[in-house]
């Protein structure tokens, strides 16, 4: 009983040994650890001092930011005459997101159609007045022959506009891709040009350093290769311009020669027909021009009154995939329009590269994409198809919490394989890592 109270004190006396001989251990962990922080910060700021010391290091490739995007532009589809009659809303929404649709589908349709389609019903009985008016005044002439004369007139009269029109806007279609054509083409032979003069500039500096006995046979040989192939790039080009330019100019004036022949042919049978009536009708002539004048202005309200009730049903300008719906059967169109519409059967990414970076990307470059948030598993391939023409600031945010958010950079575009693009069709906008092989 009387070694009790000796063993508690033996027992505490160890208790503050042991927590003094845990506390030095824990301290000196600690300043051993910070230590070594400081070590590894030291030598990571000396190797990115050294890094910009040397500008001659060159990477092995560019990194930046993205999104996914579909070839082209996501269109947003809206309504011209939101405003113009009816409540600016949707009555039938005639797709879902993820379907298919080609241009000149009808993707929904407005609460103005009806409205619209009675003032086109409306404008038919116009023109049928017209025509009984024109009926009576004729009666006391040779109404049916009259009548059958005007109608053929009419017959043709239409016949040459509906054909002049289709004509002319197909003339004015070709015209417009071969604008198009030849300028996309001219760029490309533009950028090509510089590429060659680049590899003749490094082909001309091989040569001399091989002369020389700097560099070996297979490295000259590398940079003749580079050059021949710069070269057959830029003739190829070349070519295909001419050709698309042949083709097109040829087809023009084929479509051109068709609708002047055309024109000559229908208006020598509007001028037949027209001397027919003159010589059919009595002299009544007044009264019945009046009231042709009248038909006519009925005719052309019809045609106003259709072109009108067009505008009710919302079409897609594209072959796409519906990406967004934004608006529902009862609700009004808003600022985000109807739908989103994208061609998904290629996929790009839009990286932004930092001004810094850009010159070291070429058109041609390999990439590889990541997903930033495991939006996919494993990663994309893709090559660099078009090198943005200005300086902007960044719109896909890094996650890094001490990244520039205003850095100035240039968008990249890069053509996704086909395999690679099938796989993310659907997750337009999507954010992601770049990295572009240089």
């Amino acid at each position: 009983m009387g070694q009790k109270p000796k063993s508690d004190n033996g027992s505490s006396s160890k208790a503050t040994t042991s927590g003094w001989v845990i506390g030095l251990v824990s301290a000196t962990a600690f300043v051993m650890v910070v230590g070594v922080y400081s070590l590894l910060s030291d030598s990571e700021e000396q190797q990115t001092q050294t890094v910009q010391a040397n500008p001659s290091t060159v990477a092995a490739s560019v990194t930046a930011l993205g999104r996914l995007e579909p070839e082209g532009e996501v269109v947003n589809l809206s309504s011209p005459t939101s405003n113009e009659g009816g409540t600016g809303r949707i009555t039938k929404l005639l797709v879902e997101e993820g379907d298919q649709v080609s241009a000149g589908q009808v993707v929904g349709i407005l609460d103005s159609r009806d409205r619209l389609k009675a003032g086109l019903d409306t404008a038919k009985k116009e023109v049928a007045i017209a025509l009984a008016q024109l009926s009576q005044v004729r009666a006391s002439a040779k109404a049916g022959e009259i009548a059958a004369q005007e109608a053929e007139i009419e017959r043709v009269k239409a016949q040459l506009r509906g054909e002049t029109a289709t004509l002319q806007e197909r003339i004015d279609r070709l015209k417009a891709e071969l604008r198009g054509e030849t300028a996309t083409q001219e760029a490309r032979i533009k950028g090509l040009e510089a590429e060659l003069e680049n590899a003749e500039r490094e082909y001309t500096r091989y040569q001399k350093l091989h002369l020389d006995g700097v560099i070996s046979t297979s490295e000259f040989e590398s940079k003749v290769l580079i050059w021949q192939t710069a070269r057959e790039r830029l003739n190829e080009a070349k070519e295909n311009l001419n050709k698309t330019q042949l083709t097109l100019q040829k087809q023009i004036v084929e479509t051109q020669a068709n609708l002047n022949q055309i024109e000559s042919t229908l208006q020598q049978q509007i001028n037949r027909a027209q001397a027919t009536l003159e010589q059919i009708a009595e002299v009544r002539d007044v009264d019945v021009k009046a009231v042709e004048a009248e038909v006519e202005r009925a005719i052309a309200a019809v045609s106003q009154a259709q072109a009108e009730l067009e505008f009710a049903f919302v079409r897609s300008p594209i072959d796409g995939r519906i990406l967004k719906i934004h608006t529902r059967p009862g609700e009004r169109v808003g600022d985000d329009g109807i739908v989103e519409v994208g061609n998904t059967d290629q996929m790009y990414v839009v990286a932004e590269v930092y001004e810094t970076d850009i010159g070291e990307v070429r058109i041609g470059q390999r990439a590889v994409v990541t997903s930033e948030h495991g939006g996919f598993e494993g990663e994309l391939q893709g090559t660099v198809d078009q090198i943005g023409l200005r300086i902007g600031k960044q719109d896909v945010l890094d996650s890094d919490p001490v990244a520039a958010v205003d850095a100035s950079i240039v968008e990249v575009k890069i053509r996704l394989d086909e395999s690679d693009s099938k796989k993310v069709f659907g997750l337009t906008n999507l954010k992601v890592r770049v990295r572009i092989e240089i």
